[in-house]
Formats: C-alpha cells, sequence, structure tokens
C-alpha cells in the first residue's frame, strides 16, 4: 500500500485524506443513509422494524411513572387455516386482538416478540391526529378553517400558502407530492433521505411550491400532508410534538414501554411515520378510541373529535376508500368501522359495533400488490365476526 501511495500524484493523496476525514466527520450520516437504502430488504425488514432507533436518530417519551394498565384476559381466540395462511402469507410479526376491551387473542412472529417497539409507519398519522383534536379543544386552535400558515408562518409562500387545516387533516391540500416508493428521486423518497443525513424536514416541506388542484377540492393522500398538521400543533401549542403526545395521551393511557419518534437532525418529530410502539399499546390505543376517548375513566381525546376524525369526510372518489381526519374508512364501512393504516403491514382496525380492536404489524413486502388491502379488511371483519 504505502508502494502504492508513493506514486501517486500529490493531489490524489490530497483527495483521498480529503475523502477519508470526510467518511469519519460523516459516519453517522452515512451510516443511516445506509439504513434507508437497505431498510426494505427482504433480509432485514423485520429486524430494521423493531430496531429503528439503531439507525436513526430519535427522541424518546417517557411512559409516566403509573402502573402499566392490564388488558383483561377473555376467552381465547385461535386462528384457523385460513388466518394463519394469511398470517404468512402477509409477514404478520405481531397480532392482538380485544373483544369488549378483553385480550383474546396475542401471537408474534418471524422471530419477534411481545417487548419489539415497531415502527407505525403512517399509523402515527392517527395519534398526531388525536393530538389536533386535543389542542383545539383546549383552544389553541380556533378552527380547523384557519390557513396553516397562521400557526405555521414559515409556509408562507409555499404550496401550502392557502390550505386551511381542514384541508390537510383530509389530504385534500392539492400539493404536488410524489409519493411512489419504487422512484429513488421520489418526492417520499427524498424525504427519507432528508431525514436519514439529520437535514430539516420543515425547511424540506416549505421548499415544496407546487399544486396540482385548489385546496380542499381533490383528495390526494400526500403524507407530507400530516408533517404541515405537525408544524401547526407546534406553533399553536408552542411545545414539540412528543412533550405533547407524552402529556396528553402516552403517560395517562399506561402503556408498556417508553414509545419513541424518529427525528430529523433539529430534533423534529417525524410525525408522518415515526411513532414506536409495541403491538399491545397500539391495541390499547384503539381499544381508547372505541371507547368514545375514555381511558381508566379519563377522557383522553374529546369524544366529538373522535365522532368528527373517524367518519368520512374528505372528498374522496365514490366507491372508493373513503378518510376522515387521518383515518380511513372502508367503501362500504358500517359505522364506526375505521383504521390506521401504514405501509408493509401496519393496522389498528376497530369496529365499535362489534367491540373489537385489532392491532397488527407486518414486514409484508407486498402490500402493494392489487387487493391486498381489501383482503386485510375482510380477514379483520371475518376475524371480528367469529369473536
Amino acid at each position: 500500500m504505502r508502494k502504492v501511495l508513493k506514486f501517486l500524484p500529490r493531489a490524489a493523496l490530497v483527495l483521498i485524506v480529503l475523502l477519508v476525514l470526510v467518511g469519519v466527520w460523516k459516519r453517522e450520516q452515512i451510516t443511516r443513509l445506509l439504513a434507508v437504502n437497505s431498510l426494505f430488504s427482504e433480509e432485514k425488514i423485520v429486524g430494521n422494524f423493531s430496531n429503528m432507533d439503531s439507525a436513526f436518530l430519535t427522541r424518546s417519551m417517557s411512559r409516566g411513572d403509573g402502573p402499566v394498565t392490564p388488558l383483561p384476559i377473555g376467552e381465547n381466540w385461535a386462528p384457523d387455516a385460513a388466518v394463519n395462511t394469511w398470517i404468512k402469507d402477509r409477514a404478520v410479526t405481531g397480532l392482538v386482538v380485544l373483544k369488549d376491551g378483553q385480550l383474546r387473542h396475542e401471537s408474534y412472529y418471524l422471530g419477534t416478540g411481545p417487548k419489539d417497539r415497531r415502527i407505525s409507519w403512517s399509523m402515527a398519522k392517527s395519534y398526531i391526529s388525536a393530538l389536533i383534536g386535543i389542542v383545539l379543544d383546549r383552544g389553541d386552535i380556533a378552527s380547523l378553517d384557519d390557513p396553516v400558515v397562521q400557526y405555521a408562518p414559515a409556509l408562507k409562500g409555499s404550496a401550502y400558502d392557502g390550505a386551511s387545516i381542514r384541508n390537510v387533516l383530509n389530504m385534500a391540500s392539492g400539493v404536488v407530492f410524489d409519493e411512489d416508493y419504487l422512484d429513488f428521486n421520489s418526492d417520499i423518497n427524498r424525504m427519507g433521505r432528508v431525514l436519514a443525513l439529520g437535514r430539516s424536514m420543515d425547511q424540506f416541506t416549505a421548499g415544496l411550491q407546487e399544486s396540482f388542484a385548489p385546496a380542499g377540492k381533490t383528495w390526494q393522500y400526500v403524507s407530507i400532508d400530516t408533517h404541515v398538521i405537525g408544524m401547526v400543533v407546534r406553533g399553536a401549542a408552542g411545545r414539540p410534538i412528543p412533550e405533547l403526545l407524552q402529556e396528553h395521551v402516552i403517560a395517562p393511557m399506561g402503556l408498556e414501554a417508553d414509545p419513541y419518534y424518529l427525528t430529523d437532525g433539529y430534533g423534529v418529530a417525524f410525525v408522518l411515520g415515526g411513532l414506536n410502539l409495541t403491538t399491545r399499546d397500539y391495541a390499547r390505543f384503539g381499544e381508547m378510541f372505541r371507547q368514545d376517548g375514555i381511558w381508566n375513566g379519563q377522557q383522553i381525546v374529546p369524544a366529538d373529535w373522535i365522532a368528527a376524525s373517524t367518519r368520512p369526510s374528505a372528498p374522496t372518489a365514490p366507491g372508493k376508500e373513503q378518510y376522515g381526519y387521518q383515518w380511513w374508512m372502508a367503501p362500504d364501512a358500517t359505522e364506526g368501522e375505521y383504521y390506521a393504516r401504514g405501509i408493509y403491514g401496519q393496522y389498528i382496525y376497530i369496529d365499535k359495533a362489534r367491540g373489537v380492536v385489532i392491532a397488527l404489524n407486518s414486514a409484508d413486502r407486498g402490500f402493494r400488490g392489487d387487493g391486498v388491502n381489501d383482503q386485510n379488511i375482510a380477514m379483520f371483519r371475518r376475524i371480528a365476526a367469529e369473536l
């Protein structure tokens, strides 16, 4: 090696030294970027989804100092052959089923266990929806029809200038945002690199300039809309999202483990998909919603907000999936049937009429397939009917 270096031009030697120094200086950023590039690979996806804090910047939330709220054990429900086939085909890692608040089934797969804190992906959107209902009830936000720039002035002059809080809650901002996970240069993947490299999510969002429709007119799933909701909540309440969620939701619920958020390099929580909890704690959140926001006798989320946020209100196309305020409903949803959903098979499914809550975590690399979401909802309905 020394002989090789001896005959290299001086400029080349300087370049090599600089590259080595940059590699050391930017080691953490490079490590996170490499983690993003292999996050969903077949051999790593299961482990990655239970250990996101090993590769990304994070911020922990304390579960509080109170006792863990128990999940009373009810009559056991056992999956049959068809359900077990579905579990295998969909690469399920955790399944928790509640009926009238009682634990009827719990199982874990692919080497994972009940203590794993699992990435929510877009289920996190329903948590930020709950939080905006809380700050609205507290009077920190005057109206959902207020413009987002009133609480997030950094968005003035961006594509969000002119959108209301209601518009972004409904995913009807009209902002151009390419959510193709298979395209390296898509907006969603550029956003992932912003997160990995420790850059600013706020700056990235304020840099979006294009719209495809007037705000409020057209529904299109745009994940960055949820970051805007987070900016609004931070601006209205004057506090970071993890602090607010810990105080108003996490600590009062008696969860099992300290949750955490992925963050950008400025400590801003990745509210559109970076929350990490156990599967049982996801089920607790769903059960709290099923009980109209009440948990252990305490009103956690206002009941009127739960009613408003979990019914169809977005301008979705007829016959297609429906959307509320960061919650999904099937095209043929019955009253009180709705769900939070994240990529790769994360769900909190609620059927209020049947008293059922199902929390599902998966590492399903085939989640984009035609009809997969419909199959999952059909399976949840089948399970609910059997309990």
